[in-house]
Formats: structure tokens, sequence, C-alpha cells
């Protein structure tokens, strides 16, 4: 009897053996023959399942970016007011404990800079989506408990926006010199100047 192989299932397993080689190493020194090594997998088998390394990748930060929503959910859902929602939100760019999927995400946005594909804009259209949606959330509930004003709704693309340009301009210039605080101070201050 042939034995049944769960496509998806094994493609997330191979994906998943070679997180630590993908987060340890620099993109341009992976190569097929490194990834199939790391996966127990022949070097042709790896074709079966992804077109190309940059494909891997984007399986990577896909199974822990789904990981790191449940968990942010839960946190979102746990805290007190819309100013320690805002503060978990933006955690994401410089939490310790999510140091490695930023890490990996920051390489799977350089390859979609440079050489995009639909799953790859289709990835980070929904990942806006979301995300957008769940800061569209947090600003309409603090608009319901009084703790920002009618007009803040205006803020969601700007607040998205600022926290990944701090980030950016954190991660490419030495103007930031302690992100978190960056970040905390303006959320701060987007309370204290619209209330």
């Amino acid at each position: 009897m042939a034995i049944i192989v769960d496509k998806d299932k094994k493609r997330s397993s191979i994906a998943l053996a070679c997180k630590d080689l993908v987060v340890n190493s620099s993109f341009k020194d992976i190569t097929i023959t490194k990834i199939a090594k790391e996966a127990g997998i022949a070097k042709g088998s790896f074709y079966d399942y992804f077109k190309n390394k940059e494909d891997l990748i984007f399986e990577i930060v896909n199974i822990l970016m789904q990981k790191y929503n449940k968990k942010t959910e839960a946190k979102l859902k746990e805290a007190k007011d819309a100013k320690e929602k805002l503060k978990i939100f933006a955690s994401f760019y410089y939490s310790q404990e999510d140091s490695e999927l930023r890490g990996l995400y920051k390489e799977f946005v350089a390859i979609s800079l440079t050489s995009a594909n639909k799953e790859m804009i289709e990835f980070q259209s929904k990942i806006f989506k979301l995300y957008r949606d769940w800061l569209e959330e947090i600003i309409k509930e603090a608009i319901k408990n009084n703790e920002l004003p009618n007009s803040a709704l205006s803020l969601v693309d700007v607040f998205f926006a600022t926290v990944k340009g701090l980030f950016i301009t954190y991660e490419v210039t030495d103007v930031i010199d302690d992100l978190k605080e960056a970040i905390e101070s303006y959320i701060d201050t987007i309370f204290g100047v619209i209330k």
C-alpha cells in the first residue's frame, strides 16, 4: 500500500525544521543543499514542496505569524485599557520575546521588496488588513470608553505607519537609542494630546 503524504503538513514540517538555519544564517548563505540537509530530505525533494528558498522563508514566517497572532489576541483581550492595548500591538517591533519572528519578518520584507510575487503580496495584504482591523477595533473601543475622542479613528493608518516608521528608523540609523521608549512615548503622547 502506498504511503499518502499530506503535502501541506510535510511543507510545514520541512519549514519548521529549517527555522534555525534561516534565523542564524544570512539569506545569501542559505543554499538548497543546506536546507535539504537540515530538513533531512533529498535535495530534489525540496522542489516538491517549495518553489525556491524565498518560498521556504515565506512558509516559516506564515507559520510563526499565526502563532504570534493567537498569542497577541490573548494579550489584547486581557489588557485593561486602550493605551495598554496599543503598547501590546506595537511591542512586536521591540519585544525580546518576538525577536526571532521579527528577524524573519525583516528578511521576508526585504525579499518582498526585491522580488515580490503574488503569494507574498497576498500574504502581506492579509497581515496588514488583520493588524489594521485590530488597531481599528482598539481605537473604536477607546472611543466607546471615552478614552479617546471620535476624531481618533482617523489615527488608525497614521499610528500603523508611524510605529513601522520608528522601527525602520531604529533599524537603519543610529538616531533612536531605545525603540521601546520611542514607541511608548508616542502612544503616551497620543493620549495626552488628543484627549
